[in-house]
């Protein structure tokens, strides 16, 4: 029995197309480009030349029980070779991992991927053994590897799915633990349900899963899942502490600092509940491999930075203190050096050398009270007793070569003015001080000082500028934070810039 003449057309396309395909050893390769295309091309010749001889197609009803996404992929009961089931079928991958936790395929996925493998070279045999291949041999053989291939891709699609599943289940748990927090909120009210209880513990839950999602999707950051529902607990109550200052007229200038920090720990996990609370409408949409998931990736790295802050800053009384004074303090230099107000807003480079320099200056001015944000950033400087929650500190805090940094700025402030009050001789200093911070030069800067404040201020500032390398190089993860908060602080508007609209 022979080829009719449409058949022998199809035959010699698949022949042509069987000759092209890259091989990697005993193997289809399908890793390149090119080697993808050459076998796309080929499995639909296959298709084609079974169509053309009008072979019957081994049954593929198993589809209707694919999830929504693999219905799509497989949307009728065509045969639909793909060039991923088919190498799934060759590499016979019998484990993967997703989301760092590893899922077995089973023996009968395996046998199911041998006897595919068996079947791809009986037609390759045909078509390499014959000029002209034997029609009825050519149908024996397209209609076995179409039964093999329909029973490994049931196997295999329905396995992958149940994988897909398992892997998606943090994402489940973590809209499952919103779904409760939201339900409380509503039962009980927004103010009265804070202290319940089911509530704290609802909220503990949720933070614990938005950490467990955290450290394994947040590939952009460190995927860290050591932050605790409690800086969210204490963001809260820094905002209530600095709306209450408002209400009472109180100078707010020192809790700037405070209150975008607590906003951003609050913020970042709301906006994490609003993803939570949308992504749970199409569960579907999401990538079983976490991190690549765009929307999830975004708001996780939005509220791991922003609780990695609350955490070490907020958190932390002295440091927040000091991190607040900063922050005023840099604010009261702008009204001296408005060029300093430039810089922060258009974040100009020279900023982030004015900022170590500016940091060292407080400290000099208030040792005690900027110890523990120092010690923050250089530990090995600070490695004397801490400073309380009162400012009060054991001595000595730090070592020899910053004591003798902080006597020279003293020993300036005794020499640096004739006449006036002590206050004003201070004022002045601190002004001539702020302003070769700020411009590096001595132009105008020391008018009115004397030559022995003049040649104390040079000094100064040749160690100010070494202090001011060391604080930035020695760790430059944690002086990157700093200034990060700072400049925040300085220059961000009231409300932060929103993610935009919601991605899977």
């Amino acid at each position: 029995e022979y080829l009719s003449s449409a058949e022998q057309v199809a035959v010699e396309r698949l022949i042509a197309m069987h000759d092209r395909l890259l091989m990697d050893g005993d193997r289809v390769s399908t890793k390149s480009d090119d080697a993808s295309q050459a076998c796309a091309a080929y499995l639909e010749a296959l298709d084609v030349a079974a169509a053309t001889m009008r072979l019957e197609k081994a049954p593929r009803g198993y589809r209707e029980r694919f999830s929504v996404n693999y219905r799509a992929l497989f949307p009728d009961e065509a045969r639909n070779y793909r060039v991923d089931v088919l190498e799934a079928g060759f590499e016979q991958y019998a484990t993967i991992w997703v989301n760092g936790d590893k899922f077995e395929f089973s023996a009968e996925a395996m046998r199911r991927a041998e006897e595919l493998q068996q079947a791809w070279w009986g037609v390759a045999a045909v078509l390499e053994g014959r000029e002209r291949p034997v029609r009825a041999a050519l149908r024996s053989a397209l209609t076995a590897m179409d039964v093999a291939w329909a029973s490994f891709e049931e196997r295999y699609i329905s396995e992958l799915i149940a994988i897909e599943e398992k892997a998606r289940r943090l994402i489940v748990n973590a809209t499952e633990h919103e779904r409760c927090v939201a339900a409380l909120e509503e039962e009980h009210g927004a103010s009265a349900v804070q202290t319940l209880a089911p509530y704290i513990e609802a909220q503990t839950r949720l933070a614990g899963s938005i950490g467990h999602l955290n450290s394994v999707a947040n590939v952009r950051r460190k995927g860290r899942d050591d932050l605790k529902i409690d800086v969210l607990f204490d963001a809260l109550k820094t905002l209530r502490r600095c709306d209450a200052a408002e209400r009472s007229g109180e100078n707010t200038e020192t809790l700037i600092a405070a209150r975008i920090l607590a906003t951003d720990v609050v913020e970042s996990y709301q906006a994490m509940r609003e993803y939570l609370r949308e992504v749970s409408r199409c569960l579907e949409r999401v990538d079983p491999h976490l991190c690549n998931n765009v929307g999830l990736v975004a708001r996780l790295v939005d509220w791991e930075e922003s609780w990695e802050m609350g955490t070490r800053y907020m958190q932390h009384q002295p440091l927040l203190n000091a991190i607040c004074d900063l922050v005023a303090e840099i604010r009261r230099a702008q009204r001296v050096v408005p060029e300093l107000t430039s810089m922060c807003e258009e974040c100009d480079v020279e900023l982030f050398l004015v900022l170590p320099r500016m940091i060292w200056l407080r400290f000099l001015a208030e040792p005690v009270q900027h110890a523990e944000l120092l010690r923050s950033l250089l530990p090995h400087r600070f490695s004397g007793g801490e400073v309380d929650a009162k400012g009060v500190a054991d001595d000595p805090i730090w070592d020899g070569e910053v004591e003798a940094f902080l006597q020279s700025y003293r020993g300036l402030r005794a020499v640096a003015h004739n006449g006036g009050t002590k206050e004003q001789k201070s004022q002045r200093t601190w002004e001539v001080l702020v302003r070769r911070v700020v411009s590096g030069s001595s132009s105008q800067a020391e008018s009115g000082m004397n030559r022995a404040a003049e040649e104390s201020i040079e000094q100064l500032m040749r160690s100010l500028e070494q202090w001011s390398m060391e604080l930035q190089r020695h760790c430059p993860e944690d002086w990157n934070q700093c200034s990060s908060i700072l400049v925040q602080c300085l220059t961000r508007p009231s409300e932060k810039p929103k993610l935009g609209a919601f991605r899977v």
